[in-house]
C-alpha cells in the first residue's frame, strides 16, 4: 500500500524512504525501479519549446529540463545526475551567478524557501547533505545564513544575462504537478518580443550542439 501511495504522490526517493521510515517498513522496491518522474511529466517541459522550463523537487534538485533550460544557466548536461540542484551551484558555481541580474534578492528567496521546505525534512540524509557539502562552504554560509533571515514571494519579472544571446527578461511561473510535497514545473516566460527570439536562437544553439554531439 505505501509503495502505492509513494507512486501517486509521485514522491522522489527522499521523500520515497522518509514514507517508509515513517511507517517503520522495508522499501520493497529499490529507488532506482521507482522514478519520480514519469515519462508523460518528463514530456512537459520538452513541449513547450524554446521557453526554457525544467521539474524540480521542494529540495530543488532538478528531475527533468528542456533545451533550452540546459544551456540558460551554463550547461546543464554537464553535473552529474545526483549533482543537478539549483540551491548549491546559486551560491557558489560562478556561472550561475554571474546570469542573474540580482543576485541577492535570488540568493535570499531560494534560501528562505529551501530552509522553510527543509523543516519537514531535518532527519533526511539527502536534505542535510545539500547545505553541509565541504567545497565553497565556508565562503557562502554567512550569505546562506544572511539569506535565510529574508522572506518573501519570489519575483515574478527576472532579468538574466546569457552568454550566448546576451540579456533575457523573464517571467518566473512555478506550477504544482501533485502535492505539495511533490514535483513542480518552473518555466522562465519572455513578457517581450525581443527576449522570445533570444530564446528561440538559445534554443537554436541547444539544437546545433545536440545534433553534432550525435553524430559525433
Amino acid at each position: 500500500m505505501l509503495d502505492a501511495v509513494a507512486r501517486a504522490l509521485l514522491l522522489d526517493v527522499s521523500e520515497r524512504a522518509h514514507l517508509f521510515a515513517l511507517a517503520g517498513s522495508p522499501d520493497p522496491a529499490p529507488p532506482a525501479l521507482c522514478p519520480s518522474v514519469t515519462p508523460a511529466v518528463r514530456a512537459v517541459p520538452e513541449r513547450l519549446g524554446p521557453i526554457p522550463a525544467c521539474v524540480r523537487n521542494s529540495r530543488y534538485d532538478i528531475l527533468a529540463y528542456n533545451a533550452t533550460y540546459g544551456r540558460l544557466f551554463g550547461d546543464m548536461d554537464g553535473p552529474r545526475a545526483q549533482d543537478r540542484n539549483c540551491m548549491w551551484p546559486a551560491f557558489t558555481d560562478p556561472r550561475l551567478r554571474a546570469a542573474a541580474v540580482d543576485l541577492p534578492a535570488t540568493l535570499a528567496v531560494m534560501a528562505a524557501k529551501f530552509r522553510a521546505a527543509m523543516a519537514g525534512h531535518l532527519t533526511e540524509p539527502a536534505w542535510n547533505a545539500l547545505p553541509a557539502r565541504p567545497e565553497g562552504r565556508r565562503q557562502s554560509s554567512g550569505r546562506c545564513g544572511r539569506a535565510t533571515r529574508c522572506s518573501g514571494r519570489t519575483p515574478k519579472a527576472k532579468y538574466l544575462r546569457n552568454a550566448h544571446v546576451g540579456l533575457l527578461h523573464v517571467e518566473h511561473t512555478t506550477l504544482r504537478l501533485g502535492p505539495t510535497a511533490g514535483p513542480r514545473l518552473a518555466s522562465y516566460v519572455p513578457p517581450d518580443g525581443e527576449s522570445a527570439q533570444r530564446l528561440e536562437q538559445l534554443e537554436a544553439l541547444a539544437g546545433a550542439r545536440d545534433r553534432v554531439a550525435v553524430e559525433t
